[in-house]
């Protein structure tokens, strides 16, 4: 499976600096809920924006995903030198683990992990932090006042400042919850005289704090996820991951509470060419680790096999071996399995023995013989192995809401607890509305589970592109009508992240999802929270913000925030006010040519500028040409002719580097192409500044 710009415009209005404009501080938030007493109750949808004033949002932390419920609740908690941590043999130890590696990464210089039972007597001084099952009484005790969410995955966080007897309690539903609750807790240390906060601080130094170290926000956090599945399908075409790739990839779903990741590399071959055959052991265990490492991040690890390009449906062979293949992932401790059947023809069969099984090949013929397969697999694998998840299937007509004789067999004839994905309106769709989500349902029979083709990257009108656009145009309330939704990442992983990011945050709290707050946060995580590189990944991501479809015409737009500022200079220009006009300019264009540098300072994930590098480097030099025609166009209105022929043929030359940059090695089927980077506007704006250079005489203004 190949796979409305004016929030843009506001999203940089309040997150570019550099030299240009204001950053939110990445420690700002935009979420709270009532106070105690009068929170949604889980479940009713989460309302969280009421009961806040500005100087509350102002004063709350950033948290991705957005909690159904964070709210200021008091003083702030001080990290001691020394912090207890209660857990008992309930406690996710993957939660407790990450827990004291964050409070020692935070200044506690010791961390004792204790049972409820061999506490203390006196815990003054110390930071005390409870972790395990919301049930557990002490606890229950503490959560009182904050609503426990009765849902899968969900817990409760409390934070209590101010005492001799400080502490925080992290409450789960399940293992799951627990693990999210931990990393909520992370996003939650701010450092001293960092956060305005209510209430009266004293001094921490007598408490064995430090009074220039970390607090943990004063707050009340109950949350739980929207839709049952979240995270992504490693599903496209051409070079696979790498086994280091995925692995980090892994922890990342953990820090952003995905909790699906679907093993379906189409060039991995065997996968699709060769799925009869089973992984060589290297291979294999190569696919344990990454089992292991999803599981510790509570992330369902999804393996995935795809045998419509060869399989006989009607075969009994055929079925036992697609069976064994499944077996050898189960034995690796893998639960849960998909069969995608995309990107086949329905309309011939592989063998001889479909045709007297099914009839001659056609719509209603391959679903039937499809359903009769998937439910083969659902009856006597999924149902027989404790643990294992629901099966998932893609249909062959995944990519429509039109009702055909194929969809019709299926949703009479398939097992009602194999999961669906649909990819929406088309294979990349421009938007994923309620309606569409509804119709959908009705189509298959049940609601559907969203392979969503963003940011993926494998098709022929995504040649030359990283997409770094965030995840929009997705509807609030999407969580009612679906099972879940993957995103479909880039060949680049670490580029996906900005998508992924966005995607996890939708997911998790679709209806107080925001676009234009979540993105800035997406390269904010990328940059290590660092305020110069998150700017400078803004600025580069603007330039890559094109995201196409199958169509000519695109459903994010390339470069909104350029192509603002480009159409007020010429607003000023043809006006007559040159001068403003570069003036007005001039400081973005030197944050286009100097974010590539900032953004390989250090901060930025490796990754991360692994991935980008060819944009990098053209961006680089785009820059530079950008910047010269500038300075070109303030000498010539200046009156100095001949700087100005210089600094254009500069400007020049700069533009004819970047043409010859080229993504090499190319890890797209796509090849040793130019990298594109703002392309209609950047160059644009650069052609036609080079114009009233050479085609008009001398002028000032």
């Amino acid at each position: 499976m190949g796979r409305h710009t004016s929030t843009l415009s506001t999203c940089f209005a309040i997150a570019i600096t550099m030299t240009v404009g204001g950053l939110a501080p990445a420690a700002t938030a935009s979420t709270a809920a009532p106070p105690d007493g009068k929170n949604s109750k889980a479940g009713k949808g989460g309302k969280s924006g009421k009961g806040q004033s500005a100087g509350d949002a102002a004063a709350l932390p950033s948290v991705s995903p957005t909690p159904q419920s964070l709210r200021l609740a008091g003083d702030d908690a001080a990290v001691s030198k020394s912090v207890l941590v209660v857990a008992d043999a309930a406690t996710d130890p993957a939660a407790r683990e990450l827990l004291v590696q964050e409070l020692r990464s935070h200044g506690a210089q010791s961390v004792e992990v204790v049972s409820p039972d061999s506490l203390p007597l006196s815990t003054a001084g110390r930071l005390t932090v409870r972790l395990g099952p919301a049930t557990r009484p002490d606890i229950a005790e503490d959560l009182i006042g904050t609503d426990v969410p009765d849902r899968a995955e969900g817990y409760a966080l409390r934070v209590r400042g101010g005492g001799l007897q400080e502490r925080v309690s992290l409450g789960g539903k399940d293992t799951a919850g627990l693990f999210y609750a931990v990393q909520t807790l992370r996003r939650l240390f701010v450092r001293d005289g960092e956060r305005a906060s209510p209430g009266k601080r004293g001094d921490r130094t007598d408490r064995g704090g430090d009074a220039e170290g970390w607090r943990i926000a004063g707050v009340s956090v109950s949350d739980y996820p929207s839709m049952p599945l979240r995270g992504t399908i490693e599903g496209f075409y051409g070079q696979p991951w790498t086994p280091a790739e995925r692995l980090d990839q892994m922890d990342f779903y953990g820090e952003v509470k995905a909790n699906t990741y679907i093993y379906a590399p189409k060039d991995d071959p065997y996968h699709r060419g060769k799925w009869r055959d089973p992984y060589p052991a290297d291979k294999l265990a190569e696919l344990g680790k990454l089992v292991d490492r999803a599981t510790a991040n509570h992330v369902r690890f999804t393996f995935a096999v795809s045998p419509g390009t060869s399989i006989c449906y009607s075969d009994p062979a055929d079925r036992k071996a697609l069976k064994a293949k499944l077996q050898a992932l189960y034995d690796l401790g893998t639960r849960a399995f998909s069969i995608p059947l995309d990107d086949i023809s329905y309309t011939k069969w592989n063998c001889a023995g479909d045709q007297s099984a099914y009839g001659a090949p056609g719509r209603a013929a391959a679903a039937t013989a499809q359903a009769a397969l998937l439910n083969d697999v659902q009856r006597d694998f999924i149902a027989t192995h404790d643990g294992a998840q629901p099966l998932h299937m893609v249909p062959t007509e995944y990519g429509d809401l039109t009702d055909t004789a194929y969809k019709q067999t299926l949703r009479a004839t398939l097992d009602p607890r194999i999961e669906i994905m649909w990819t929406g309106t088309d294979v990349v769709p421009p938007v994923i509305t309620n309606e569409q989500a509804d119709a959908a349902a009705k189509l298959f029979g049940r609601k559907v589970f969203v392979w969503d083709n963003y940011p993926v990257n494998d098709f022929d009108n995504t040649s030359g592109r990283l997409l770094l656009a965030p995840y929009d145009k997705r509807a609030a309330g999407l969580s009612e009508r679906l099972t879940g939704i993957v995103a479909n990442p880039m060949n680049q992983p670490y580029a996906s992240k900005v998508a992924v990011f966005g995607a996890a945050d939708f997911s998790w709290n679709d209806r107080a999802y925001d676009a234009t707050k979540n993105w800035p946060r997406a390269m904010a995580h990328l940059a290590g929270d660092d305020r110069k590189a998150t700017d400078a990944l803004l600025v580069f991501g603007d330039l890559e913000h094109l995201a196409p479809t199958f169509g000519a015409t695109p459903w994010q737009p390339q470069a909104p925030e350029l192509a603002r500022r480009t159409a007020e200079f010429w607003t000023a220009w043809d006006a007559g006010d040159r001068s403003r006009a570069v003036a007005g300019l001039r400081p973005y264009a030197e944050s286009v040519s100097g974010a590539p540098s900032a953004i390989r300072a250090g901060s930025v994930e490796a990754g991360f500028t692994t991935d980008a590098k060819p944009w990098l480097d053209a961006t680089e030099l785009w820059g530079k040409a950008l910047v010269k025609v500038l300075d070109a166009l303030t000498a010539r209105l200046g009156g100095d002719e001949v700087k100005a022929r210089a600094l254009l043929a500069e400007s020049d030359a700069a533009q004819r580097q970047a043409r010859d940059v080229r993504v090499d090695p190319p890890r797209n089927s796509w090849g040793k192409v130019a990298p594109k980077v703002g392309d209609g506007v950047l160059d644009t704006f650069i052609t036609r500044a080079g114009a009233q250079l050479r085609d008009s005489a001398p002028t000032t203004g």
